[in-house]
């Protein structure tokens, strides 16, 4: 059974994850274990036009247009940051270019992420929600022509 959540609804069960664990230092732990199952990026999309520019880490981030739905694949050099790719592919993974631009990325805030990353990281994080917006603007003038 497959049922498709929205990504509000991706969203509120991220939010609740996160709020199954009362310190920050599990929930860094249950960062690094979502980033255990991101889908990962082919090795030859691993390239220097696929780095997540602002990230202090290397975050690869590659996107592609299938049947008219973004699908994203990552990857990074640090655990944290790779936990990180792998929460935001997990919201804005196999959506439409429409839905991934107007989405709100107020979840992030609700989980206390932000607030609880260096100022570098929540830079990379930033980084990261506006190059999937920008693959999805991209994207949005293709639909229907994949």
């Amino acid at each position: 059974m497959s049922t498709t959540m929205t990504l509000a609804q991706t969203q509120q069960e991220l939010v609740s994850e996160f709020a199954m664990f009362s310190d920050w230092q599990d929930r860094y732990e249950h960062l690094i274990e979502l980033g255990k199952d991101l889908p990962l990026i082919a090795p030859e999309n691993k390239t220097d036009d696929n780095l997540v520019r602002g990230c202090q880490s290397r975050v690869w981030l590659n996107a592609q247009l299938k049947n008219d739905l973004v699908h994203f694949t990552a990857d990074s050099d640090a655990m944290i940051t790779k936990g990180i790719v792998a929460l935001l592919v997990r919201v804005f993974n196999d959506r439409t270019p429409e839905e991934i631009i107007g989405a709100s990325t107020d979840f992030i805030d609700t989980i206390g992420l932000r607030a609880h990353l260096s100022p570098n990281r929540a830079n990379g994080l930033s980084a990261m929600i506006d190059q999937m917006k920008r693959y999805a603007v991209a994207f949005s003038g293709n639909a229907s022509t994949a």
